[in-house]
């Protein structure tokens, strides 16, 4: 039997919506994953950071910026013990200066992902996937990395659809 963690970062606070900023209490990627969590059987872990960014839109994007061009690796609040009981990970996360925040990297780089099948979701307001797929398929040598679904995320609470038909197509579902 094929196990599914669902690992995510998410961030709430002020966030941008198509060209207005909006105050949020749930992240646009928490969103997709929690309505994901009741399609499938599988355990949730969220991808947090022991400093958060700021809950000031603007200066969360400077600081994300910074922490990519120096190629930071956040310190995390905690980890799973192991993933070695699960086949599938689906890995979430919004778009940061073109990839995956820096956290998801200090993430990926724990772990042993060799023969595992990981799943990208990338929330985004325009800007795709990025190179998050490219760059997963660089840190978890040995995945298999399928293609990303990017969800625009001020449609986050609509994606369910688009997220079932990718779930299915990936033999998760």
């Amino acid at each position: 039997m094929t196990k599914t963690l669902i690992a995510f970062f998410s961030r709430a606070d002020e966030n941008y919506f198509g060209g207005a900023m909006r105050y949020i209490k749930v992240g646009n990627t928490e969103t997709v994953c929690r309505n994901m969590k009741e399609m499938i059987d599988a355990d949730l872990f969220k991808i947090e950071m022991k400093e958060p960014y700021s809950p000031v839109y603007m200066t969360c994007i400077d600081e994300a910026k910074r922490d990519r061009q120096n190629k930071a690796r956040p310190e995390l609040v905690s980890y799973p013990d192991s993933i070695g009981e699960y086949d599938t990970i689906i890995l979430a996360y919004p778009n940061y200066w073109g990839t995956m925040p820096m956290a998801v990297y200090t993430f990926l780089e724990r772990y042993d992902f060799s023969g595992k099948t990981i799943l990208p979701l990338c929330t985004n307001e325009g800007s795709g996937m990025g190179t998050s797929e490219h760059d997963i398929r660089k840190v978890c040598r040995g995945a298999d990395v399928r293609k990303g679904l990017p969800v625009t995320g001020s449609r986050a609470a609509e994606s369910g659809s688009a997220v079932k038909i990718w779930l299915k197509s990936n033999g998760v579902l």
